[in-house]
């Protein structure tokens, strides 16, 4: 399909980067474009090398995908600049003339806010960006000197694409219970995170997208304040072989166990296509490094069907190991050629 947009069923840290640059080797998107900004990090593991990305696509991976920041983005340019340099992708990354600009001052109104504490922010500064964005004064990316190397109409690039029927990739950022709108609000982000607030900010219009894949982990994390429903101890989690800590800040994730009443609202808000399901190798450790559905151990089978039945839409691609290729592959089999 032309346009495919991986969003985020939870708490965010569900696998999008892993989903995303998977997708980038398999179906070789011409342009790929990332929502959202440098307070979600997404990680990918390539041939053991391990990247963590807060602003530039996963696709990255794919060296001839054109890489963007769409209208929608916040860039902080520190980590822009850094991202690009480490990964050795400055001919290729265009960025938005109304994408908006963090500055420093907007790190430390948060650091000093005393309601985001409470909530667990990750005091990044997006949320004062988008403050100031809402309010008509936030410096976006066609004032700033640095970035006019990079500056493109990326709206016009990629619907130019698609009337084309070039495929182009959208990776979200975070998880719909983190949206401004539908999460756990007060404790969510300062941004709609659903699959149409990431075409808004991508500047496409919703007639354009072909598939919606959202992601889920095979068990839940969250990190920072806010209710996580069935939430289990760190030793437990450890245990369970769920613990992990987080991208960008490095606190240990909050788990719990999978929970079918939110994957339905998640699917049911973003009118999902398809579904994608990450580290089922931590719930089922035979599943480990398998690529074909037959080689999956029989209760991982069993699982996977009964959500999909339960979710009534096709779950076509499933995270067995940390590397990006380390995928069950089923569109085919489930969507057709």
């Amino acid at each position: 399909m032309a346009l495919t947009l991986v969003c985020g069923g939870g708490f965010g840290d569900e696998g999008k980067g892993k989903v995303s640059a998977y997708l980038a080797l398999k179906d070789e998107p011409l342009i790929a474009a990332r929502t959202g900004s440098v307070n979600a990090g997404h990680t990918v593991v390539l041939q053991g090398r391990r990247y963590k990305l807060r602003l530039i696509p996963a696709a990255f991976v794919n060296r001839s995908t054109i890489l963007v920041i769409p209208p929608g983005g916040l860039v902080r340019l520190d980590v822009f600049e850094r991202e690009v340099s480490e990964l050795g992708v400055e001919s290729r990354v265009h960025v938005d003339p109304m994408a908006g600009i963090i500055e420093d001052k907007h790190r430390e109104a948060e650091m000093k806010d005393d309601v985001l504490r409470s909530i667990g922010s990750t005091a990044q500064g997006v949320g004062a960006a988008m403050a100031d964005r809402v309010m008509r004064r936030l410096r976006l990316a066609r004032d700033e000197p640095s970035l006019s190397k990079y500056i493109a109409d990326t709206v016009e690039m990629m619907n130019n694409a698609l009337d084309n029927e070039e495929k182009v990739l959208i990776e979200g950022s975070q998880g719909l219970y983190l949206s401004l709108y539908h999460g756990t609000y007060p404790y969510v982000t300062s941004r709609d995170t659903s699959a149409a607030a990431m075409l808004s900010e991508a500047g496409l219009g919703p007639r354009r997208a072909d598939d919606i894949i959202v992601v889920f982990k095979a068990y839940l994390t969250r990190v920072g304040e806010g209710p996580l429903p069935g939430e289990i101890s760190i030793e437990e989690s450890m245990r369970r072989g769920f613990y992990e800590e987080a991208t960008v800040t490095g606190r240990a994730r909050r788990t719990a166990p999978f929970n079918m009443e939110l994957a339905r609202r998640a699917v049911q808000i973003n009118t999902a296509t398809q579904v994608a399901v990450t580290k089922l190798d931590a719930l089922f450790p035979e599943a480990r490094g398998k690529t074909e559905w037959n080689m999956l151990p029989w209760d991982a089978r069993r699982w996977v069907n009964r959500l999909e039945e339960e979710l009534n839409t096709p779950i076509t691609l499933l995270g067995t190991g940390e590397e990006a290729d380390l995928m069950v592959d089923m569109r085919r089999d489930k969507l057709g050629p």
